[in-house]
């Protein structure tokens, strides 16, 4: 297993410097990876910082840490302009970037601007789109809610064949389009710090990823929880979760508190 710290960037996590200073330490402290969560949180009144540019200043920030979302609701964005922001980060990070996808879980994100959460159909075309013009060949796409009219991307992100595509979800469509992409993220926790994910429940989510995957040595799966520093996650590692995700948001405490629990280290 590998550990990350997930960093919800919203109240006073907001504040750009934060996510910086929790990256050093983190790569510091032997975590593999730093994620932060992608919200317009402003439109339900709390503050929320812009999730790429924060993680483009931890890639400036570090050396060799994955950094990414968790996750991004795509159709939030033209994926044209996605494919490139998420190539540029990659590009900036020397390969380290992730891109954490889903539908997204908050409406009012959609409905304040006038627009309505789309369904699954939407996500599935988006990404393709951008994992096309990843490939570095010249796109021609027409379908039911994108064109790309014979458009070559430039430049592309270091990774190959693309940027990791991580899907978030729990809903059987979720399972199924985790199934056809890179890795799949699942929340475990509450607010409160509770776990309500057990490691049973997600074994039994994993099995059904693998029904949708021949071949699902290759797909990672990486859970959100709370640990304690000394503790051990084994037993999700045993239910079939490859990354444990540090959750890191502001109910858990000051900032002060929470750089503590980043350098003690990941649970093992």
């Amino acid at each position: 297993m590998r550990y990350g710290i997930d960093v919800a960037i919203l109240g006073d996590l907001a504040e750009p410097a934060h996510l910086v200073t929790l990256a050093r330490e983190a790569e510091a402290a032997g975590w593999d990876a730093v994620l932060v969560w992608d919200h317009l949180a402003f439109t339900w009144g709390m503050p929320s910082a812009d999730p790429w540019v924060t993680l483009a200043a931890a890639a400036q920030a570090t050396s060799h840490i994955r950094l990414g979302t968790a996750v991004t609701a795509v159709a939030r964005h033209r994926p044209e302009r996605l494919a490139q922001t998420v190539a540029t980060l990659d590009r900036l990070s020397g390969g380290r970037a992730i891109l954490g996808a889903g539908l997204g879980g908050v409406r009012q994100e959609f409905t304040a601007f006038g627009s309505t959460r789309p369904g699954g159909v939407v996500l599935d075309e988006a990404l393709d789109v951008m994992v096309s013009l990843w490939s570095g060949e010249e796109v021609h796409h027409r379908g039911a809610h994108y064109t790309v009219d014979g458009v070559r991307l430039a430049p592309l992100p270091l990774q190959r064949p693309r940027v990791p595509v991580w899907v978030g979800g729990t809903a059987p469509g979720a399972l199924r389009r985790a199934a056809r992409w890179d890795g799949w993220i699942v929340v475990g926790d509450d607010r409160e710090g509770r776990m309500t994910l057990s490691p049973d429940s997600m074994a039994a989510q994993v099995s059904e990823l693998r029904r949708h995957r021949a071949n699902a040595g290759d797909l990672d799966v990486a859970v959100i929880g709370v640990s304690e520093p000394g503790s051990s996650v084994r037993a999700y590692a045993d239910a079939g979760a490859t990354w444990w995700l540090e959750h890191l948001h502001s109910y858990r405490g000051s900032m002060e508190r929470l750089v503590r629990r980043v350098k003690a280290g990941p649970p093992v």
